[in-house]
């Protein structure tokens, strides 16, 4: 059984010589494209949420009511 593993090592050892690794420019070019995207997502999701959720409290607000409706988004014209 322990012949197995440490074959299992020793081969993992020379897989891993064959491995291609990224410079360290890669690595941090890359970890800033990741977190750029990351927060552009997490901006534009936040935004959505930001829009559904003042929509949904009108709705819960004013019901149906067109001129109840009108007057809750002038109201929000401010904000923008």
């Amino acid at each position: 059984m322990f012949t197995k593993i440490i074959t299992f090592l020793k081969e993992v050892r020379l897989e891993m010589k064959k491995v291609n690794w990224p410079t360290r420019q890669q690595t941090i070019r890359y970890t800033l494209i990741v977190i750029g995207i990351s927060v552009a997502v997490a901006a534009f999701l936040g935004g959505l949420d930001f829009i559904f959720t003042n929509i949904l409290k009108v709705y819960i607000n004013c019901g149906l009511d067109f001129k109840c409706i009108i007057s809750q988004l002038i109201s929000w014209l401010p904000m923008f």
